[in-house]
């Protein structure tokens, strides 16, 4: 009977760690599923590129050969500059569409008549691809940041307007009724009813105008350009220098996703206010 009682509670036990390091891999999935997928692509990678060299590293380079790229260009100081222009290019681009977008695309989706007039515009322009423009842009702006500025702004400021836009637009109906109803002014329907139903649209304008304003730094910096991410890509590509194109195809990315992640956490606290999807 002894025997059999420590089986039992052996048992229990057993059950009661399988079922805490369950509950952990439910609460850590996306970060355990993540980091594995992460690793084993960086392992195969290191495998052909590096240990093996199945493709000449000269055009695939390896891991191993990227962070040691990474140490040298970071220790002897020549990327600090390149670093820095793309940064401040980057934040000047992106907070003047900031600047533009939001105001612009409300008023744009409040007011139907602006809405007429600009909307062939806009629809115009998000759709022409940003590398067309660069030579005018050049043109009207010179070579220097000024007109980098210019591109990043141009790539950045339409996602947002339009996301801006479609949410004044989608504000539900029977809210803007229920207001005019209890006789409430344009401005407390636009501050009290409207706004809130925006914030979560811009939000998300300004996730996707990361992205587009990355992209203008690196289209900006390809023509005409002494300094920046960008251009340290350009010249380590024409001399086939792969190790320093990953790195900042690299420092392109995790800016990227340290961006978007601030914007995630800070959009999280708007969630409430979204739309609920078959809600009465």
């Amino acid at each position: 009977m002894a025997d059999e009682a420590g089986e039992e509670l052996l048992l229990d036990v057993r059950v009661a760690e399988a079922s805490w390091l369950y509950k952990f891999y439910l609460n850590q999935e996306r970060k355990i599923l993540g980091t594995l997928s992460v690793a084993i692509f960086l392992i195969a990678w290191e495998l052909v590129g590096g240990v093996y060299q199945v493709v000449n590293p000269m055009f695939m380079s390896a891991p191993s050969y990227i962070w040691k790229a990474a140490i040298q260009l970071f220790g002897s100081g020549e990327i600090w500059n390149d670093l820095y222009v793309s940064g401040v290019e980057f934040a000047w681009g992106y907070v003047l569409s900031v600047i533009v977008a939001i105001p612009f695309g409300i008023a744009v989706g409040w007011y139907k008549k602006m809405a007429y007039l600009f909307d062939p515009f806009v629809n115009a322009m998000n759709a022409t691809p940003r590398v067309a423009l660069l030579p005018l842009v050049i043109i009207w702006l010179g070579i220097g940041m000024l007109s980098k500025v210019g591109i990043i702004f141009l790539g950045a400021v339409f996602p947002l307007l339009i996301n801006t836009r479609d949410g004044v637009k989608t504000t539900p109906a029977n809210l803007l009724n229920a207001a005019r109803s209890f006789g409430a002014s344009e401005w407390q329907i636009f501050r009290n009813v409207v706004l809130p139903s925006t914030v979560p649209f811009i939000l998300t304008g300004l996730r996707l105008a990361v992205g587009r304003a990355l992209i203008g730094v690196m289209v900006g910096e390809l023509y005409a350009a002494t300094a920046g991410i960008g251009f340290m890509i350009t010249v380590a590509g024409a001399t086939f220098q792969t190790d320093k194109v990953f790195v900042g195809v690299l420092i392109f990315a995790i800016a990227g996703m340290a961006a978007t992640e601030a914007i995630d956490r800070f959009e999280h606290r708007f969630d409430k206010w979204r739309p609920k999807v078959g809600a009465a």
